[in-house]
């Protein structure tokens, strides 16, 4: 496990520089001159040619390369040139909300798709296994600003159930809070909802036709005991292996979302940085984006071992 653990970490490093390669030559080819874009469209060539040379930008491209990946190598990701703040600051300051609706959405997605997939397996091909076939396929066809905007019209504007805009007047009530969080996780937990309940019945369909399993049931073996802890148990590999994959995937979805639901988070912040020609702000932003993707994939890796002992850190 040790042995696995630090080879995990030394791939880790090459990822990081291809990412942080890619994040560079990304922000560059985002059209628009960041100096005319600070200085306005009045500023005199003398003004934008300092701007530029205070930032680095008149530098070769190769300079700007090494030098940013220096400063991120060693915990600096810059100044964000909109607000003059440094971007972890600006970055932790949203982290929080954006992580608590990614979190809230895996937990319903595994909370309602676990036993969706389950039931559907241990019915197959009768209508229990139609009708969530049916439901994972419309949560699948429907984007998340869509479910989205159908959410804030049936339940917050209609019904009234739920606050129109998110957690913004900074209370810090928690039932205001949790009201709040409810939608934009829902919104997202469907979504996750439906690779769940799909995922989790193919691995059940494929486990329950093995021989241990007949010979457990000829054993007397009681039915929730076989389904929980015979076939679940074996079929949680491509489980994790989606909700580790679909973070990414949610991290991007929670964006939208969180525009949507005009909450505070890394959504509004990306949009102020483009709007603003912020690059370094734009830099930083998809770094953590990137360091949370590797970081929930190298987890994922190791929870393989955690589930299923005949899995072998070779």
């Amino acid at each position: 496990m040790t042995h696995y653990l630090l080879r995990r970490l030394l791939l880790v490093i090459p990822t990081l520089l291809i990412m942080l390669t890619a994040v560079f030559v990304l922000v560059r080819l985002v059209p628009g001159d960041t100096a005319s874009v600070i200085l306005g469209d009045q500023a005199s060539a003398a003004s934008l040619a300092a701007l530029r040379a205070r930032l680095g930008l008149d530098q070769p491209i190769y300079v700007q390369y090494l030098t940013f990946v220096g400063k991120v190598l060693t915990g600096d990701l810059g100044q964000s040139l909109s607000t003059g703040r440094s971007v972890i600051s600006e970055v932790l300051q949203v982290l929080p909300s954006t992580i608590q609706l990614t979190v809230a959405a895996i937990a319903i997605g595994l909370f309602l798709g676990l036993p969706l997939g389950i039931v559907a397996a241990l019915n197959r091909n009768g209508w229990i296994d139609y009708a969530s076939r049916v439901v994972s396929l419309v949560g699948l066809s429907f984007p998340a600003f869509v479910s989205g905007i159908l959410m804030l019209i049936v339940f917050a504007i209609q019904l009234g159930w739920f606050p129109v805009l998110g957690n913004t007047s900074g209370s810090g009530d928690l039932v205001d809070g949790l009201r709040a969080l409810v939608l934009p996780a829902l919104n997202l937990g469907i979504i996750m909802t439906a690779y769940v309940a799909r995922v989790t019945r193919a691995a059940m369909l494929g486990v329950l036709t093995e021989d241990y399993i007949r010979t457990a049931r000829a054993k007397g073996v009681r039915p929730r005991q076989l389904v929980m802890t015979h076939a679940l148990r074996n079929s949680l590999i491509p489980i994790i292996t989606v909700v580790g994959l679909y973070f990414g995937t949610l991290i991007g979805n929670s964006v939208l979302t969180e525009i949507i639901f005009n909450r505070p988070g890394l959504g509004k912040l990306i949009i102020g940085a483009l709007n603003a020609r912020d690059y370094t702000l734009l830099q930083g932003l998809m770094i953590i984006f990137a360091v949370c993707v590797i970081i929930v994939n190298t987890l994922t890796d190791l929870a393989y071992g955690l589930v299923d002992p005949r899995v072998e850190y070779t």
